[in-house]
Protein backbone atom coordinates (compact mmCIF):
# COMPACT_ATOMS: atom_id res chain seq x y z
CA UNK A 1 0.00 0.00 0.00
CA UNK A 2 2.87 2.36 0.81
CA UNK A 3 4.27 1.74 -2.65
CA UNK A 4 1.02 2.70 -4.34
CA UNK A 5 0.60 5.75 -2.10
CA UNK A 6 4.13 6.83 -2.93
CA UNK A 7 3.52 6.41 -6.66
CA UNK A 8 0.30 8.39 -6.41
CA UNK A 9 2.13 11.16 -4.57
CA UNK A 10 4.86 11.25 -7.21
CA UNK A 11 2.24 11.42 -9.95
CA UNK A 12 0.52 14.35 -8.24
CA UNK A 13 3.87 16.08 -7.74
CA UNK A 14 4.73 15.59 -11.40
CA UNK A 15 1.54 17.39 -12.32
CA UNK A 16 2.46 20.43 -10.26
CA UNK A 17 4.82 23.14 -11.33
CA UNK A 18 7.45 24.76 -9.11
CA UNK A 19 4.79 26.94 -7.50
CA UNK A 20 2.15 24.24 -7.21
CA UNK A 21 0.56 25.12 -10.52
CA UNK A 22 -1.27 22.34 -12.29
CA UNK A 23 0.44 21.06 -15.41
CA UNK A 24 -2.39 18.93 -16.77
CA UNK A 25 -3.56 21.69 -19.13
CA UNK A 26 -7.09 21.93 -17.79
CA UNK A 27 -8.44 24.92 -19.65
CA UNK A 28 -11.71 26.77 -19.19
CA UNK A 29 -13.14 24.75 -22.08
CA UNK A 30 -12.32 21.51 -20.27
CA UNK A 31 -13.75 22.79 -17.00
CA UNK A 32 -16.93 23.89 -18.77
CA UNK A 33 -17.43 20.53 -20.47
CA UNK A 34 -16.72 18.68 -17.20
CA UNK A 35 -19.85 20.25 -15.70
CA UNK A 36 -21.91 17.93 -17.92
CA UNK A 37 -20.04 14.76 -17.05
CA UNK A 38 -21.09 12.10 -14.60
CA UNK A 39 -19.22 9.37 -12.80
CA UNK A 40 -19.67 5.91 -14.24
CA UNK A 41 -21.05 3.14 -12.06
CA UNK A 42 -18.22 0.61 -11.84
CA UNK A 43 -20.41 -1.92 -10.01
CA UNK A 44 -22.23 -2.78 -13.23
CA UNK A 45 -18.99 -3.70 -14.97
CA UNK A 46 -17.79 -5.81 -12.04
CA UNK A 47 -20.90 -7.98 -12.33
CA UNK A 48 -19.83 -9.20 -15.79
CA UNK A 49 -18.74 -12.84 -15.29
CA UNK A 50 -16.16 -12.82 -18.10
CA UNK A 51 -13.18 -10.95 -16.60
CA UNK A 52 -11.28 -10.10 -19.85
CA UNK A 53 -14.39 -8.31 -21.11
CA UNK A 54 -14.59 -5.94 -18.13
CA UNK A 55 -11.89 -3.44 -19.23
CA UNK A 56 -13.52 -3.12 -22.66
CA UNK A 57 -16.95 -2.51 -21.16
CA UNK A 58 -15.50 -0.03 -18.66
CA UNK A 59 -13.89 1.86 -21.52
CA UNK A 60 -17.14 1.96 -23.49
CA UNK A 61 -19.00 3.07 -20.41
CA UNK A 62 -16.66 6.01 -19.87
CA UNK A 63 -16.68 7.09 -23.51
CA UNK A 64 -20.42 6.80 -24.21
CA UNK A 65 -22.19 6.97 -20.85
CA UNK A 66 -19.86 9.29 -18.92
CA UNK A 67 -21.89 12.36 -19.89
CA UNK A 68 -25.31 13.72 -19.02
CA UNK A 69 -25.88 14.13 -22.78
CA UNK A 70 -25.69 10.38 -23.44
CA UNK A 71 -29.45 10.40 -24.07
CA UNK A 72 -28.74 12.21 -27.37
CA UNK A 73 -26.33 9.58 -28.73
CA UNK A 74 -29.15 7.60 -30.47
CA UNK A 75 -29.54 10.57 -32.80
CA UNK A 76 -26.18 9.66 -34.41
CA UNK A 77 -27.16 6.22 -35.82
CA UNK A 78 -30.67 7.52 -36.54
CA UNK A 79 -29.23 10.33 -38.69
CA UNK A 80 -27.04 7.86 -40.59
CA UNK A 81 -29.99 5.49 -41.06
CA UNK A 82 -32.24 8.33 -42.23
CA UNK A 83 -29.64 9.39 -44.78
CA UNK A 84 -29.11 5.86 -46.08
CA UNK A 85 -32.85 5.20 -46.30
CA UNK A 86 -33.62 8.59 -47.92
CA UNK A 87 -36.08 9.16 -45.11
CA UNK A 88 -36.21 12.93 -45.53
CA UNK A 89 -33.59 15.64 -45.70
CA UNK A 90 -35.20 17.73 -42.96
CA UNK A 91 -35.07 14.75 -40.59
CA UNK A 92 -31.45 14.12 -41.52
CA UNK A 93 -30.62 17.76 -40.77
CA UNK A 94 -32.39 17.79 -37.40
CA UNK A 95 -31.00 14.43 -36.25
CA UNK A 96 -27.48 15.38 -37.36
CA UNK A 97 -27.63 18.59 -35.32
CA UNK A 98 -28.78 16.68 -32.24
CA UNK A 99 -26.07 14.07 -32.73
CA UNK A 100 -23.36 16.73 -32.89
CA UNK A 101 -24.15 17.91 -29.33
CA UNK A 102 -22.86 14.86 -27.38
CA UNK A 103 -20.07 14.24 -29.89
CA UNK A 104 -18.66 17.74 -29.32
CA UNK A 105 -18.69 17.21 -25.55
CA UNK A 106 -16.96 13.83 -25.88
CA UNK A 107 -14.20 15.31 -28.06
CA UNK A 108 -13.50 17.80 -25.28
CA UNK A 109 -13.39 14.95 -22.76
CA UNK A 110 -11.00 12.88 -24.88
CA UNK A 111 -8.61 15.77 -25.55
CA UNK A 112 -8.47 16.37 -21.79
CA UNK A 113 -7.71 12.70 -21.16
CA UNK A 114 -4.91 12.73 -23.74
CA UNK A 115 -3.51 15.96 -22.25
CA UNK A 116 -2.99 14.16 -18.93
CA UNK A 117 -0.44 11.92 -20.64
CA UNK A 118 1.12 14.46 -23.02
CA UNK A 119 1.63 17.40 -20.66
CA UNK A 120 0.41 21.00 -20.76
CA UNK A 121 1.99 22.17 -24.03
CA UNK A 122 0.80 19.36 -26.28
CA UNK A 123 -2.48 19.25 -24.36
CA UNK A 124 -2.96 22.97 -24.87
CA UNK A 125 -2.29 22.63 -28.59
CA UNK A 126 -4.80 19.77 -28.74
CA UNK A 127 -7.39 21.96 -27.03
CA UNK A 128 -6.59 24.80 -29.42
CA UNK A 129 -7.09 22.50 -32.40
CA UNK A 130 -10.05 20.41 -31.24
CA UNK A 131 -11.78 23.01 -29.06
CA UNK A 132 -14.03 24.03 -31.94
CA UNK A 133 -13.73 20.88 -34.04
CA UNK A 134 -17.42 20.90 -35.01
CA UNK A 135 -17.33 24.42 -36.49
CA UNK A 136 -14.06 23.69 -38.29
CA UNK A 137 -15.30 20.46 -39.85
CA UNK A 138 -18.64 21.98 -40.89
CA UNK A 139 -16.78 24.92 -42.46
CA UNK A 140 -14.39 22.64 -44.38
CA UNK A 141 -17.20 20.48 -45.77
CA UNK A 142 -19.19 23.54 -46.83
CA UNK A 143 -16.03 24.98 -48.37
CA UNK A 144 -15.35 21.86 -50.40
CA UNK A 145 -18.93 21.96 -51.71
CA UNK A 146 -18.52 25.60 -52.74
CA UNK A 147 -21.02 26.93 -50.21
CA UNK A 148 -18.96 29.97 -49.29
CA UNK A 149 -21.84 31.85 -47.70
CA UNK A 150 -22.60 28.91 -45.40
CA UNK A 151 -18.96 28.91 -44.29
CA UNK A 152 -18.94 32.63 -43.59
CA UNK A 153 -22.33 32.72 -41.89
CA UNK A 154 -21.69 29.69 -39.67
CA UNK A 155 -18.34 31.07 -38.47
CA UNK A 156 -19.78 34.54 -37.96
CA UNK A 157 -22.66 32.99 -36.03
CA UNK A 158 -20.27 31.10 -33.76
CA UNK A 159 -18.51 34.33 -32.77
CA UNK A 160 -21.79 36.21 -32.23
CA UNK A 161 -23.24 33.31 -30.26
CA UNK A 162 -20.26 33.14 -27.89
CA UNK A 163 -19.97 36.90 -27.37
CA UNK A 164 -23.64 37.75 -26.99
CA UNK A 165 -25.78 34.68 -26.34
CA UNK A 166 -23.48 32.54 -24.18
CA UNK A 167 -21.82 35.38 -22.31
CA UNK A 168 -25.09 37.30 -21.98
CA UNK A 169 -27.03 34.31 -20.64
CA UNK A 170 -24.20 33.44 -18.24
CA UNK A 171 -23.89 36.97 -16.86
CA UNK A 172 -27.67 37.30 -16.52
CA UNK A 173 -28.19 33.94 -14.78
CA UNK A 174 -25.12 34.38 -12.61
CA UNK A 175 -26.19 37.90 -11.69
CA UNK A 176 -29.66 36.80 -10.64
CA UNK A 177 -28.50 33.79 -8.61
CA UNK A 178 -25.59 35.64 -6.96
CA UNK A 179 -27.47 38.90 -6.46
CA UNK A 180 -25.98 39.60 -3.03
CA UNK A 181 -22.41 38.55 -3.85
CA UNK A 182 -19.50 40.26 -5.58
CA UNK A 183 -19.23 38.89 -9.12
CA UNK A 184 -15.61 39.54 -10.04
CA UNK A 185 -13.32 38.20 -12.75
CA UNK A 186 -9.78 38.73 -13.99
CA UNK A 187 -9.74 41.57 -16.51
CA UNK A 188 -6.37 40.53 -17.98
CA UNK A 189 -7.75 37.49 -19.80
CA UNK A 190 -10.72 39.50 -21.08
CA UNK A 191 -8.45 42.30 -22.34
CA UNK A 192 -6.24 39.85 -24.25
CA UNK A 193 -9.21 38.16 -25.92
CA UNK A 194 -11.03 41.38 -26.84
CA UNK A 195 -7.80 42.82 -28.27
CA UNK A 196 -7.45 39.80 -30.55
CA UNK A 197 -11.12 40.01 -31.54
CA UNK A 198 -10.69 43.67 -32.51
CA UNK A 199 -7.70 42.70 -34.67
CA UNK A 200 -9.83 40.00 -36.27
CA UNK A 201 -12.63 42.47 -37.04
CA UNK A 202 -10.11 44.88 -38.58
CA UNK A 203 -8.73 42.16 -40.85
CA UNK A 204 -12.24 41.14 -41.89
CA UNK A 205 -13.27 44.76 -42.50
CA UNK A 206 -10.34 45.76 -44.74
CA UNK A 207 -11.43 43.77 -47.86
CA UNK A 208 -14.94 45.21 -47.50
CA UNK A 209 -13.68 48.79 -47.08
CA UNK A 210 -11.25 48.37 -49.97
CA UNK A 211 -14.05 47.18 -52.24
CA UNK A 212 -16.19 50.20 -51.41
CA UNK A 213 -13.26 52.66 -51.64
CA UNK A 214 -12.21 51.41 -55.09
CA UNK A 215 -15.79 51.36 -56.39
CA UNK A 216 -16.35 54.92 -55.17
CA UNK A 217 -13.23 56.06 -57.00
CA UNK A 218 -11.54 57.27 -53.82
CA UNK A 219 -8.56 54.92 -54.24
CA UNK A 220 -7.00 52.84 -56.99
CA UNK A 221 -5.09 49.58 -56.80
CA UNK A 222 -2.68 47.72 -59.04
CA UNK A 223 -4.27 45.92 -61.96
CA UNK A 224 -3.37 42.49 -60.60
CA UNK A 225 -4.58 43.23 -57.04
CA UNK A 226 -7.87 41.75 -55.89
CA UNK A 227 -9.77 41.40 -52.64
CA UNK A 228 -8.47 37.83 -52.48
CA UNK A 229 -4.87 39.03 -52.22
CA UNK A 230 -5.68 41.32 -49.30
CA UNK A 231 -7.79 38.63 -47.62
CA UNK A 232 -5.00 36.07 -47.85
CA UNK A 233 -2.46 38.53 -46.46
CA UNK A 234 -4.81 39.40 -43.58
CA UNK A 235 -5.42 35.69 -42.93
CA UNK A 236 -1.68 35.08 -42.56
CA UNK A 237 -1.47 37.99 -40.11
CA UNK A 238 -4.39 36.57 -38.10
CA UNK A 239 -2.79 33.12 -37.91
CA UNK A 240 0.51 34.64 -36.78
CA UNK A 241 -1.33 36.59 -34.09
CA UNK A 242 -3.05 33.40 -32.96
CA UNK A 243 0.28 31.56 -32.74
CA UNK A 244 1.64 34.40 -30.62
CA UNK A 245 -1.49 34.17 -28.46
CA UNK A 246 -0.96 30.42 -27.94
CA UNK A 247 2.67 31.02 -26.91
CA UNK A 248 1.47 33.72 -24.52
CA UNK A 249 -1.26 31.45 -23.11
CA UNK A 250 0.68 28.20 -22.84
CA UNK A 251 4.20 29.39 -22.02
CA UNK A 252 4.98 32.90 -20.87
CA UNK A 253 1.72 33.85 -19.08
CA UNK A 254 0.02 30.50 -18.46
CA UNK A 255 -0.95 31.53 -14.92
CA UNK A 256 -3.36 34.15 -16.30
CA UNK A 257 -5.46 31.49 -18.03
CA UNK A 258 -5.76 28.98 -15.20
CA UNK A 259 -9.40 28.25 -14.34
CA UNK A 260 -10.60 28.96 -10.83
CA UNK A 261 -10.76 26.19 -8.24
CA UNK A 262 -14.17 24.57 -8.31
CA UNK A 263 -15.70 22.99 -5.23
CA UNK A 264 -17.60 19.75 -5.47
CA UNK A 265 -21.02 19.13 -3.91
CA UNK A 266 -19.43 18.67 -0.47
CA UNK A 267 -17.73 22.07 -0.64
CA UNK A 268 -14.23 20.62 -1.09
CA UNK A 269 -11.97 21.65 -3.92
CA UNK A 270 -11.78 19.15 -6.74
CA UNK A 271 -8.46 17.39 -7.26
CA UNK A 272 -6.65 17.30 -10.57
CA UNK A 273 -8.39 15.29 -13.25
CA UNK A 274 -7.34 11.63 -13.22
CA UNK A 275 -7.06 9.59 -16.40
CA UNK A 276 -9.92 7.11 -16.73
CA UNK A 277 -8.92 5.69 -20.13
CA UNK A 278 -5.56 4.82 -21.63
CA UNK A 279 -3.56 7.00 -24.02
CA UNK A 280 -3.98 4.68 -27.03
CA UNK A 281 -7.66 4.27 -26.26
CA UNK A 282 -8.06 8.04 -26.06
CA UNK A 283 -6.45 8.53 -29.46
CA UNK A 284 -8.63 5.82 -31.02
CA UNK A 285 -11.87 7.23 -29.65
CA UNK A 286 -10.86 10.79 -30.55
CA UNK A 287 -10.31 9.70 -34.15
CA UNK A 288 -13.59 7.75 -34.13
CA UNK A 289 -15.62 10.66 -32.73
CA UNK A 290 -14.01 13.03 -35.22
CA UNK A 291 -15.05 10.75 -38.08
CA UNK A 292 -18.62 10.72 -36.76
CA UNK A 293 -18.59 14.53 -36.51
CA UNK A 294 -17.33 14.67 -40.11
CA UNK A 295 -20.16 12.39 -41.29
CA UNK A 296 -22.86 14.38 -39.52
CA UNK A 297 -21.30 17.67 -40.63
CA UNK A 298 -21.49 16.50 -44.24
CA UNK A 299 -25.17 15.69 -43.70
CA UNK A 300 -25.82 19.14 -42.20
CA UNK A 301 -24.12 20.94 -45.08
CA UNK A 302 -25.88 18.81 -47.70
CA UNK A 303 -29.36 19.28 -46.24
CA UNK A 304 -29.26 22.90 -45.06
CA UNK A 305 -30.80 24.32 -48.24
CA UNK A 306 -33.76 21.86 -48.42
CA UNK A 307 -34.33 22.48 -44.71
CA UNK A 308 -34.29 26.22 -45.34
CA UNK A 309 -37.03 25.88 -47.93
CA UNK A 310 -39.07 23.49 -45.77
CA UNK A 311 -38.92 25.65 -42.63
CA UNK A 312 -39.30 28.95 -44.46
CA UNK A 313 -36.05 30.29 -42.99
CA UNK A 314 -33.14 31.77 -44.88
CA UNK A 315 -29.88 29.83 -45.12
CA UNK A 316 -28.09 32.76 -43.50
CA UNK A 317 -30.42 32.67 -40.47
CA UNK A 318 -29.98 28.92 -40.01
CA UNK A 319 -26.20 29.24 -40.40
CA UNK A 320 -25.79 32.27 -38.14
CA UNK A 321 -28.33 31.44 -35.42
CA UNK A 322 -29.31 27.74 -35.34
CA UNK A 323 -26.04 25.98 -36.19
CA UNK A 324 -23.89 27.72 -33.53
CA UNK A 325 -26.52 27.31 -30.80
CA UNK A 326 -26.90 23.57 -31.36
CA UNK A 327 -23.28 22.83 -32.25
CA UNK A 328 -21.91 24.29 -29.03
CA UNK A 329 -24.83 23.51 -26.72
CA UNK A 330 -22.77 21.36 -24.34
CA UNK A 331 -19.99 23.91 -23.94
CA UNK A 332 -22.51 26.73 -23.56
CA UNK A 333 -24.43 24.90 -20.86
CA UNK A 334 -21.19 24.37 -18.94
CA UNK A 335 -20.37 28.08 -19.13
CA UNK A 336 -23.77 28.96 -17.65
CA UNK A 337 -23.39 26.37 -14.87
CA UNK A 338 -20.10 27.91 -13.74
CA UNK A 339 -21.61 31.40 -13.91
CA UNK A 340 -24.28 30.19 -11.49
CA UNK A 341 -21.42 29.12 -9.17
CA UNK A 342 -19.92 32.64 -9.51
CA UNK A 343 -16.87 31.25 -11.36
CA UNK A 344 -16.83 33.93 -14.04
CA UNK A 345 -13.20 33.39 -15.06
CA UNK A 346 -14.20 29.97 -16.40
CA UNK A 347 -17.28 31.40 -18.10
CA UNK A 348 -15.26 34.14 -19.79
CA UNK A 349 -12.58 31.64 -20.73
CA UNK A 350 -15.18 29.56 -22.56
CA UNK A 351 -17.09 32.37 -24.30
CA UNK A 352 -14.16 34.63 -25.21
CA UNK A 353 -11.82 31.69 -25.83
CA UNK A 354 -14.19 30.11 -28.36
CA UNK A 355 -14.89 33.43 -30.08
CA UNK A 356 -11.17 34.16 -30.31
CA UNK A 357 -10.39 30.70 -31.68
CA UNK A 358 -13.07 30.96 -34.36
CA UNK A 359 -12.16 34.51 -35.36
CA UNK A 360 -8.36 34.19 -35.30
CA UNK A 361 -7.86 30.54 -36.26
CA UNK A 362 -10.82 28.89 -38.01
CA UNK A 363 -11.74 31.88 -40.21
CA UNK A 364 -8.23 32.56 -41.60
CA UNK A 365 -7.54 28.82 -41.84
CA UNK A 366 -10.63 28.45 -44.04
CA UNK A 367 -9.32 31.19 -46.35
CA UNK A 368 -5.89 29.53 -46.56
CA UNK A 369 -7.41 26.08 -47.22
CA UNK A 370 -9.62 27.60 -49.93
CA UNK A 371 -6.51 29.21 -51.45
CA UNK A 372 -4.72 25.86 -51.53
CA UNK A 373 -7.78 24.12 -53.00
CA UNK A 374 -8.23 26.77 -55.71
CA UNK A 375 -11.51 28.05 -54.23
CA UNK A 376 -12.19 31.77 -54.15
CA UNK A 377 -13.00 32.71 -50.56
CA UNK A 378 -12.14 36.07 -49.06
CA UNK A 379 -12.67 37.86 -45.73
CA UNK A 380 -15.39 40.13 -47.12
CA UNK A 381 -18.36 39.08 -44.96
CA UNK A 382 -20.56 41.85 -46.49
CA UNK A 383 -21.71 45.03 -44.82
CA UNK A 384 -24.51 43.74 -42.57
CA UNK A 385 -22.52 40.79 -41.25
CA UNK A 386 -19.31 42.75 -40.69
CA UNK A 387 -21.17 45.60 -39.02
CA UNK A 388 -22.92 43.18 -36.66
CA UNK A 389 -19.60 41.57 -35.74
CA UNK A 390 -17.90 44.94 -35.17
CA UNK A 391 -20.66 46.23 -32.90
CA UNK A 392 -20.77 42.92 -30.98
CA UNK A 393 -17.03 43.01 -30.25
CA UNK A 394 -17.15 46.67 -29.15
CA UNK A 395 -20.19 46.10 -26.91
CA UNK A 396 -18.54 43.06 -25.32
CA UNK A 397 -15.27 44.94 -24.75
CA UNK A 398 -17.07 47.83 -23.02
CA UNK A 399 -19.17 45.42 -20.98
CA UNK A 400 -16.11 43.64 -19.57
CA UNK A 401 -13.89 46.66 -18.95
CA UNK A 402 -14.42 47.07 -15.17
CA UNK A 403 -13.75 43.51 -13.92
CA UNK A 404 -17.16 43.02 -12.28
CA UNK A 405 -20.52 41.76 -13.45
CA UNK A 406 -24.23 42.03 -12.74
CA UNK A 407 -27.40 40.80 -14.40
CA UNK A 408 -27.99 44.02 -16.38
CA UNK A 409 -24.84 43.39 -18.42
CA UNK A 410 -26.23 40.01 -19.39
CA UNK A 411 -29.55 41.55 -20.40
CA UNK A 412 -27.80 44.08 -22.65
CA UNK A 413 -25.77 41.40 -24.43
CA UNK A 414 -28.85 39.21 -24.88
CA UNK A 415 -30.86 42.10 -26.32
CA UNK A 416 -28.04 42.79 -28.80
CA UNK A 417 -28.17 39.15 -29.90
CA UNK A 418 -31.97 39.24 -30.25
CA UNK A 419 -31.85 42.38 -32.39
CA UNK A 420 -29.14 40.93 -34.66
CA UNK A 421 -31.02 37.63 -34.91
CA UNK A 422 -34.24 39.46 -35.83
CA UNK A 423 -32.36 41.35 -38.54
CA UNK A 424 -31.13 38.13 -40.17
CA UNK A 425 -34.56 36.54 -39.70
CA UNK A 426 -36.31 39.16 -41.86
CA UNK A 427 -33.65 39.25 -44.60
CA UNK A 428 -33.85 36.92 -47.55
CA UNK A 429 -30.86 36.35 -49.81
CA UNK A 430 -31.63 35.61 -53.48
CA UNK A 431 -30.66 32.12 -54.62
CA UNK A 432 -28.29 33.60 -57.19
CA UNK A 433 -26.14 34.96 -54.34
CA UNK A 434 -26.31 31.92 -52.08
CA UNK A 435 -22.99 30.50 -53.22
CA UNK A 436 -21.43 33.68 -54.58
CA UNK A 437 -17.68 33.13 -54.86
CA UNK A 438 -16.92 36.47 -56.52
CA UNK A 439 -14.09 37.96 -54.50
CA UNK A 440 -13.21 40.83 -56.79
CA UNK A 441 -13.34 44.54 -56.00
CA UNK A 442 -16.55 45.33 -57.84
CA UNK A 443 -19.45 46.85 -55.93
CA UNK A 444 -23.05 46.09 -56.95
CA UNK A 445 -24.73 49.24 -58.16
CA UNK A 446 -28.18 47.77 -58.69
CA UNK A 447 -30.62 46.53 -56.12
CA UNK A 448 -29.42 45.35 -52.76
CA UNK A 449 -28.43 41.69 -52.50
CA UNK A 450 -30.46 41.29 -49.30
CA UNK A 451 -34.23 41.51 -49.55
CA UNK A 452 -36.53 42.13 -46.61
CA UNK A 453 -39.42 39.74 -46.21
Amino acid sequence: MRKYASEAGLLRAARQGPHGRSLTARTAHNMSASALRKKSDASLVRKVPFAPLRPVLANLQEVFLGTKLAVLFPAVPLAIAAQCANFGQVWVFALSLLGLIPLSERVSFLTEQIAIYTGPTVGGLLNATCGNATELIVALFALMEGKIEVVKCSLLGSVLSNLLLVLGTSLFCGGVVNLGSDQLYDRTQADVSTGLLILGVLCQSLPLMLRYAVSAGEHSVAADTTGLDLSRACSIVMLLAYVAYLFFQLKTHAQLFEPQEVADDDGEAEEDEQAVIGFASGLFWLAFKTVLIAILSEYVVGTIEPTSKSWGLSVSFISIILLPIVGNAAEHAGAIIFALKNKLDITLGVALGSATQISMFVVPLSVIVAWIAGIQMDLDFKLLETGSLFVSVIVTAFTLQDGSSHYLKGILLLLCYIVIGACFFVTRQPASHANNNDAGLSLPTGTSSAQVA
